[in-house]
């Protein structure tokens, strides 16, 4: 449930109510008379492809507000206005949205959004506080400009960061709560001299997926990607960005010790040069001799400290006799779940948005999915590791 208040913040819903959609939300909005005068309610409507309520009742029917009021699972009221926010302090009921806030069995969620010298007066500090008391969340507000021209505090928080923390409040599973899990993801790039490196074609987009499951599932999330132009928005997954296999190696070493669950999805480079030269390579010679080293092995170091609480899981991408090197890679790394990518099918493997995957352990297959969205390989993987640690 979204409540809406007379603030020229409101334009801000529109994007809320669509990243909403997009998430899977169901979303019903009240809004005040007020609000109608900063966004549409036609916008709206067809948007969260719902009425959008603003008066208890017309000629011909009734806002049942006490249903609206235990419908919801958590009401957001965004932007709060300072007439709302001292209307809600004070028990008042003279609109729609104040009598499905005051009927309201869930959690109440509020962004207030204000000019500068509104914000921080002492009435709306005292009823700020007073609704906090009452036990509703208050998203902090941002500092920039203003609708009056000034710089300062009162911003509502953005739409991305309102769902943000309704996701990390009240929308994420409770499978691995409590649970710290490592992943890696991406490629490594290991340079030959300042301008050009030895790599390959990972997007890192799996290794991304994984991390955002894991997130959503209740996990503390550890996230070392190789370079790659993905982004993570949720500041709670942290996020280390590294370029080589040596950089990635001590990453994971500083990490795993901690760590209850570490899936290594990255594409680690074998071989890196034994030397860098220092300027620039020149083509000088008909022939060109690289002499390359093996890089440390990440999966099976861990696999080699790792303890009897930890699980590991290692990826393999192979080309031919796919089911025997897995399953060898299992073994000999000391795995407990290997996840086979094959290059064979061109809906799965790099840069795609699909994959489609084997995963063994050691007593043989565990899971083998259809081409999936990576999203939902990612939900497969972690439902197999449940079943592992529970």
């Amino acid at each position: 449930m979204i409540g809406i208040t007379g603030s020229i913040a409101a334009y801000k819903v529109i994007l809320l109510v669509r990243l909403l959609m997009k998430k899977g939300a169901e979303v019903r909005i009240v809004m005040t008379s007020s609000a109608a005068a900063f966004v549409s309610p036609l916008t709206l409507s067809t948007l969260a492809k719902t009425e959008v309520l603003s008066e208890l009742a017309d000629q011909a029917t009734w806002a049942n507000h006490v249903m609206l009021g235990r419908w919801a699972d958590v009401m957001l009221i965004a932007p709060l206005s300072c007439n709302t926010l001292a209307k809600m302090a004070h028990g008042q009921c003279d609109n729609l949205l104040l009598a499905v806030y005051l009927s309201a069995t869930c959690p109440v969620v509020v962004a207030p959004a204000m000019d500068e010298d509104m914000w921080h007066h002492p009435a709306t500090k005292a009823n700020l506080a007073t609704l906090a008391s009452y036990g509703n969340a208050i998203i902090p507000v941002g500092k920039g400009e203003l609708a009056s021209g000034l710089f300062g505090d009162g911003r509502m928080a953005e739409p991305e960061d309102i769902l943000l923390y309704l996701e990390h409040h009240y929308f994420r599973g409770k499978q691995l709560v409590g649970k710290k899990v490592l992943i890696t993801a991406g490629p490594t790039y290991e340079p030959l001299d300042p301008v050009r490196f030895i790599g390959n074609h990972s997007s890192g987009k799996m290794g991304y997926a994984l991390a955002t499951a894991f997130y959503n599932q209740g996990a503390d999330v550890v996230l070392v990607s190789g370079p790659t132009d993905l982004q993570i928005h949720n500041s709670a997954i942290q996020l280390i960005r590294v370029k080589t296999a040596a950089e990635m190696y001590q990453a994971c070493m500083g990490h795993f010790p901690d760590t209850d669950i570490a899936v290594l999805a990255a594409a680690v480079a074998d071989y890196s040069p034994a030397e860098v030269a220092p300027q620039k390579i020149k083509k000088t010679e008909e022939q060109f001799s690289l002499q390359l080293v093996k890089t440390r092995d990440i999966l099976k170091t861990l696999g080699e400290i790792k303890k009897e609480n930890q699980l590991l899981v290692g990826f393999a991408l192979e080309t031919n006799d796919e089911a025997a090197n897995a399953q060898k890679k299992l073994v000999s790394k000391n795995a407990d779940l290997i996840v086979l990518n094959s290059l064979r099918n061109t809906a799965a493997g790099f840069g795609v948005d699909t994959n489609q995957v084997i995963i063994y352990d050691k007593a043989g297959v565990v899971l083998e999915s259809d081409v999936k969205l990576k999203e939902e390989i990612a939900l497969d993987i972690i439902q197999v590791i449940h079943k592992k640690i529970v």
